[in-house]
């Protein structure tokens, strides 16, 4: 991969770095925060060198892999400063913004949590092993070295939180760094007051919520004095105030409340592994490969997180995320060995590694969501995997990614299966994901001239009329990602689906904003009216077939009222994808981008 073309390709695409407000990386993705995501050129920007997919919803993501850093090397200078007080145009849901602020807090933590807790990994491994005695001075050295980031976690919550709130980073980390002064905490113990009040006997390091609580109530009183204050003493009348205020609020309100929520947090997740064990840690496993495809793993960070600091252990994603992971190393090398595509075997071997070593998203774009067959078998081994590692009550010990470089995460000095269990879990997943997929898999083949002879190209029209989009676009990552299979989008013009061919009604929605048709050539077509309008309840849609009835094209189907749908916030972007796409080669055929119901718009052949 030529690095520096592959990062002027992506900034071209997404509309250049005017368009860019902010620029961060993972482990595997680029990701933008632009001042227009529909500007972005998503299908051309799949197509780039180096570009495993894209993915968008609060940010605009580029999936780059294994080599996500050196691309990001070479775009940063590109871009150069960004100016962080633009934000993107569009108007957010509460669910993404949510989801948008948990990520930009606890994502960067990730790397420090992650390096502190294998250094204490291996330190205990050493000891378990007898390489090391955890009597010595060097071993206790480095044990508080890899315990550093836990204790210090207020801090680094702070700076992240300050960070996205667009806030004085400094005076946001002294506030919170208040609560851990090692004199504020002798004073708490022995107990005391302010102003006549009692402060509640809490130790704040270690602690998560309490620090966003306090740099989310800074951030307010920061914004009020730098608008009151005048300008002459601003530079030094702001933070003072701002200490002055916010420390005590976080000592009396701010600290209990978030020291309370966090325990009700951990309680709930460990209530629910108590009464289902095994069960809660299978099923999470065999979920994660969606979970992760539409960033939904995210948030269980804070729960692992906050786990880590109050228990200095985690007992359900992480050993969850192992089973995962490995079941889709082994489901990758499987893929590897039965395809004749040179492409996609290259792909797989690579994502095969990556996940040995705890990454994902490379087998889960390049392999796993293609082929629903490898998804399946991913799911299946993820599923007794993870159900293995409930049963074994497996604890892991380092916030990372579990994998064969981290799997010391695992150690426990007072249980020394515990680790055993990991490694069993681990050659558990790998093994029934490989063997599954080598029962399974097998290629899509391109159809040939005599087998198009023989069963016929079935042209499907266009079911409404409107402007034709790429199902990569779709703002709905299970969608966009293909995972329900393929075909495209139409951005209606007017409120009426109908039968673009002669077929079978499979299934109407309760809320009648899908619909499910079976073709005469077996395809099974899925119509999804609009993106979320599940939430209209029916408002707005009018059915006029019931399952089982058959259908001519361009019978009626379904009538929807488009200003409703748009006037309640809704896209309305009509679906049409070919649901059991691994028997069926399914392509684009349209002519221009503005269709009739009389414009075909696909090609439904049958793989022989």
């Amino acid at each position: 991969m030529d690095y520096k073309e592959t990062a002027k390709s992506i900034l071209k695409l997404i509309g250049g770095k005017e368009n860019v407000s902010h620029l961060e990386h993972c482990s595997t993705r680029l990701r933008f925060t632009l001042k227009d995501n529909q500007i972005v050129d998503t299908d051309k920007l799949e197509k780039v060198d180096g570009v495993i997919g894209v993915r968008q919803n609060v940010q605009t993501q580029v999936i780059i892999g294994n080599e996500v850093v050196e691309v990001y090397d070479e775009i940063k200078p590109l871009i150069g400063e960004v100016s962080q007080t633009n934000t993107s145009k569009e108007k957010q849901k509460i669910g993404a913004v949510i989801l948008d602020f948990i990520i930009s807090i606890f994502q960067p933590l990730i790397p420090a949590i992650a390096g502190g807790g294998i250094l204490k990994s291996l330190l205990l491994l050493g000891s378990a092993t007898g390489v090391m005695n955890d009597q010595s001075s060097t071993y206790q050295l480095l044990n508080l070295i890899g315990g550093a980031p836990l204790y210090f976690l207020p801090i680094l919550v702070a700076i992240t939180t300050a960070n996205k709130l667009k806030v004085n980073q400094l005076v946001a980390v002294s506030a919170v760094g208040a609560l851990i002064l090692p004199e504020v905490t002798t004073m708490l113990a022995d107990g005391t007051s302010f102003l006549g009040m009692g402060v509640t006997n809490i130790a704040y390091a270690s602690q998560v919520f309490p620090a966003i609580l306090t740099v989310l109530f800074y951030a307010q009183i920061e914004k009020l004095f730098t608008k009151i204050s005048p300008k002459p003493i601003r530079i030094f009348f702001v933070p003072m105030m701002s200490l002055l205020i916010t420390v005590p609020i976080a000592l009396l309100i701010l600290g209990p409340l978030g020291y309370n929520g966090g325990t009700v947090f951990s309680a709930v997740i460990i209530w629910l592994y108590n009464h289902f064990g095994w069960v809660a840690t299978g099923l999470l496993a065999a979920v994660l490969p969606f979970m992760v495809v539409t960033g939904m793993h995210k948030a269980m960070i804070p729960y692992a997180v906050s786990s880590m600091s109050k228990m200095g252990a985690e007992l359900l994603y992480l050993p969850a995320s192992l089973a995962h992971n490995i079941a889709e190393s082994g489901a990758s090398f499987a893929v590897s060995i039965k395809t004749k595509d040179k492409k996609l075997k290259a792909t797989a071997v690579s994502a095969g590694i990556s996940a040995l070593f705890g990454i994902t998203e490379p087998a889960l774009y390049g392999v796993t969501i293609l082929h629903k067959r490898v998804l399946y078998s991913v799911m299946f081994a993820s599923l007794i995997g993870g159900s293995f590692a409930g049963i074994m009550a497996i604890k892991a010990f380092a916030l990372v990614g579990p994998g064969l470089a981290s799997i010391t995460m695992f150690v426990e000095k007072v249980n020394p299966m515990n680790l055993v269990w990991a490694f069993a879990t681990f050659g558990i997943s790998f093994v029934i994901g490989f063997i599954a997929v080598l029962i399974i898999y097998k290629d899509p083949q391109d159809v040939s001239e005599e087998v198009l002879k023989e069963n016929g190209l079935e042209h499907l029209t266009s079911p409404t009329s409107g402007e034709i989009v790429s199902l990569s676009s779709i703002n709905d990552e299970v969608f966009a990602s293909g995972m329900m299979g393929d075909g495209l989008g139409i951005v209606p013009k007017e409120g009426e689906l109908v039968a673009p061919e002669e077929g079978e009604v499979t299934m109407v929605f309760d809320t009648k904003h899908a619909l499910g048709l079976k073709m005469n050539n077996g395809a099974e077509i899925l119509f999804h009216i609009g993106l979320n309008t599940v939430q209209l309840a029916g408002e707005g849609f009018e059915t006029f077939v019931n399952v089982g009835d058959r259908v001519i094209k361009g019978q009626k189907l379904i009538a929807f009222d488009l200003d409703k749908i748009v006037a309640a916030g809704y896209d309305p972007t009509v679906i049409c994808v070919v649901t059991n796409k691994e028997s069926y080669q399914v392509k684009s055929i349209h002519q221009s981008e503005s269709v009739t119901t009389d414009t075909e718009v696909l090609s439904i052949v049958p793989i022989v």
